[in-house]
C-alpha cells in the first residue's frame, strides 16, 4: 500500500509550540523554529539511526527511499508543505545520528500556517494548549572547574608548541529532577528568551542555537559563523564598550578568522562564487555577544549538484566546533576532553525532499535522558594561543546559561 502525504492550511495563526494532538506524546516533538516561523513535527512516522564516516551519505539514501515511497496528494514533492526529515547528526562519526520523519508536520512561514499528515493512519485535528507547567527543581553536577581549566591550559601549550592553531574544548553539567522534563515548556521558554536563535528539538536533544552551519535553497548557500564571545552585563553603556573591545580583540579575531576560513575553504571547490562580509559584525544575544560573519555562495552548474547532505559532510566539523587544522584539532579533543559529545556540536535541522534545507550547529543545548528526569547540557570554547583558562571558564558559564535558566525558570 502506498503511503499517503496530505497537506491542509490552518485557519488559526497560532504559535507552533501551542499546537498539539491527542495521543501524541510531547516527548515526540521535533522542532526547528526561529521567531514565529519554522516547522514542528509530532509523533514518528519513521525513524532511523546512522553512524560512521559515511553517515551523511547513508542518511541521504534512506531519506530518498522514504520520499519515493510516498504518494503525495498534491503531486508536488517540492512544495513547502511536502515531506520533511528532521535530522540530528553526531559530532563524532562513531556515535549515533538520529533521523525522524514525523507523523504530522506543522509549519508557519510569513503568517501562513499549514499541517502535513504523513502515512496512512488517522489524521487528528490540532488543538491549542497554553497550559503552564510548574517549574522544575534541578540539582546540578558535572565538570570540575579546576580540571577544565587544566584542560584549557594543556590545549594552549599544544598550540604554543605549534602543533595546532585552534582547538574547541567542551564541558557539561548534568541536571537532575524528580519530575519529568517538559519538552514543550522548555521549547517555549527558549523561543521567548532567544527569538533570534533557531530553537530545535530532536529525540531528546533540545536547544537554541545562534549558529547556522548551512542553508541550501535553490542552489544558494548561506552560512553564519560565530567565534569570539564576550558576556553581557545588562548595562547598555558597559555592553557597548565591551562590544567595541570584542571587535578589536586580537585573540577573538584570530579565533574568528580560523572559523570563517574553514567554511570558505570547504565550500569553494563546489561553488562558482563565495562571498563573505568584509569585517565581522557583533551579534547581540540576551546573555552574550559574538563576532559573526555571514557567508553566501552559489553552487557550480553541474549535472549532479551538491545537496545539503554533501555540504554537511564537507563542512562538519568546522573550526567553530573543532579547531584547525581539523585533523590535529580533532585528535587533541580526543586526547584532552574526555567526554562523549553525542549530538552536541553536530549538524541539526531539517531537509526537504529535493535535498534543500537548514542545518545549524547543535549548541546551547541539552540531551534529555531516556527516563526524562535528567539532562546533560554542554558548552564549548575556542582555544587559541592568546586564551586565558579563567576567561574561557567564564565564557563557558555564559554559554550554559540559556539552558540552565530555561530549566529553572519559575
Amino acid at each position: 500500500m502506498e503511503k499517503r502525504l496530505r497537506s491542509l492550511s490552518l485557519d488559526k495563526d497560532s504559535d507552533l509550540f501551542d499546537i498539539t494532538f491527542t495521543n501524541i506524546n510531547d516527548d515526540q516533538i521535533c522542532a526547528w523554529v526561529k521567531g514565529k516561523d519554522g516547522l514542528t513535527g509530532f509523533g514518528i512516522h519513521k525513524s532511523h539511526t546512522v553512524r560512521g564516516l559515511s553517515r551523511f551519505e547513508e542518511a541521504r539514501s534512506w531519506w530518498q527511499a522514504e520520499v519515493e515511497a510516498l504518494d503525495v496528494a498534491n503531486g508536488d514533492h517540492n512544495s513547502e508543505r511536502g515531506p520533511v526529515l528532521f535530522t540530528s547528526f553526531s559530532f563524532d562519526s562513531e556515535e549515533d545520528s538520529t533521523l525522524i520523519i514525523p507523523r504530522i508536520i506543522a509549519g508557519r512561514f510569513k503568517e501562513k500556517s499549514w499541517i502535513t499528515y504523513v502515512g496512512n493512519g488517522s489524521q487528528p485535528q490540532p488543538f491549542y494548549s497554553q497550559n503552564q507547567i510548574k517549574p522544575l527543581h534541578i540539582s546540578w553536577g558535572g565538570s570540575n572547574r579546576e580540571a577544565w581549566r587544566e584542560q584549557v591550559a594543556l590545549a594552549i601549550r599544544k598550540i604554543k608548541d605549534k602543533k595546532l592553531d585552534k582547538v574547541v574544548l567542551a564541558r557539561f553539567l548534568t541536571g537532575k529532577s524528580k519530575e519529568r522534563i517538559d519538552v514543550r515548556r522548555l521549547l517555549r521558554l527558549l523561543a521567548n528568551e532567544y527569538p533570534s536563535t533557531w530553537v530545535y528539538s530532536n529525540s531528546g536533544l533540545v536547544g537554541a542555537t545562534p549558529e547556522l552551519l548551512v542553508r541550501l535553497s535553490n542552489s544558494v548557500i548561506t552560512s553564519r559563523i560565530l567565534a569570539g564571545t564576550i558576556s553581557k552585563t545588562g548595562d547598555d553603556e558597559k555592553d557597548l564598550v565591551l562590544a567595541k573591545s570584542l571587535a578589536r580583540s586580537s585573540k577573538d579575531l584570530e579565533e574568528h578568522e580560523y572559523a570563517v576560513q574553514s567554511v570558505v575553504d570547504a565550500l569553494s571547490p563546489l561553488c562558482r562564487s563565495v562571498t563573505i562580509s568584509k569585517t565581522p559584525f557583533i551579534l547581540h544575544l540576551p546573555n552574550v555577544m559574538h563576532l559573526a560573519t555571514d557567508v553566501t555562495a552559489i553552487l557550480s552548474d553541474s549535472a549532479n549538484p551538491a545537496d545539503i547532505f554533501d555540504l554537511a559532510s564537507i563542512l562538519h566539523p568546522s573550526a567553530a566546533v573543532c579547531g584547525t587544522p581539523r585533523d590535529l584539532a580533532k585528535k587533541a579533543i580526543d586526547e584532552i576532553e574526555g567526554i562523549l559529545r553525542g549530538r552536541y556540536a553536530g549538524p541539526v535541522g531539517w531537509i526537504d525532499s529535493k535535498g534543500d534545507g537548514e542545518l545549524a550547529l547543535a549548541l546551547r543545548c541539552g540531551q534529555i535522558a531516556s527516563d526524562g528526569k535528567s539532562i546533560r547540557i554542554f558548552a564549548g570554547c575556542g582555544i587559541v594561543a592568546g586564551s586565558d583558562p579563567e576567561r574561557e571558564f567564564a565564557e563557558s558559564q555564559a554559554k550554559l546559561l540559556p539552558m540552565r535558566s530555561a530549566l529553572e525558570k519559575h
